[in-house]
């Protein structure tokens, strides 16, 4: 069937895990935490899940019938989902490129890496870090490089009120404070 009649694209891979899609021509911008996490979760999936699984289907398919053989059917798919991870995993750290915000240590200036308090135009504070695409998480403080709040404050000092357009209307933010993590 033609893939304009179902729900699938080229990028089934990105869509799935919920990571947004890298905008074209851009790299896959990753603090050096985000990339050891992706890096370390790629080797526990190929070095110790992957080969449980695949242990544990060898084993299902032993025992005969497999059509109605629960560890085999689930195996599979199982082996089907990690196989579908390390692909992903793969291909966005391919693209990665690793950007060390502690540079930046000691600068008042908003870059990828920052962690930024800034309070609205209510009085209302909020803390965030600027990270990559793969690593963000807003309800813990994390926001991707690409979001409308990270690129509203990027390249603004401490003291800088900016301009976030929103759904709402345009609501002005002041930087209130700017860190680095200092340099290893």
């Amino acid at each position: 069937m033609s893939k304009a009649f179902v729900k699938e694209s080229d990028n089934d891979d990105d869509d799935e895990f919920g990571a947004p899609p890298i905008p074209a021509g851009v790299k896959n911008y990753l603090t050096p935490e985000g990339h050891h996490r992706m890096k370390t979760e790629l080797l526990n999936l190929i070095d110790n899940e992957r080969p449980e699984v695949v242990r544990i289907v060898s084993w299902a398919a032993s025992n005969g019938d497999r059509s109605e053989n629960g560890d085999y059917i689930y195996g599979k798919r199982r082996l089907r989902e990690i196989d579908r991870r390390i692909r992903f995993l793969t291909k966005r750290l391919d693209l990665a490129e690793i950007v060390d915000p502690s540079v930046h240590y000691g600068s008042d200036q908003v870059f990828f890496g920052a962690t930024v308090e800034f309070e609205d135009e209510d009085g209302q504070l909020t803390k965030v870090r600027i990270v990559g695409v793969d690593e963000f998480d807003p309800l813990n403080g994390l926001i991707s490089w690409i979001s409308p709040v990270a690129r509203a404050i990027t390249k603004a000092r401490v003291g800088d009120a900016v301009t976030l357009n929103t759904p709402e209307g345009a609501k002005e933010l002041t930087i209130l404070e700017v860190e680095y993590p200092s340099p290893k």
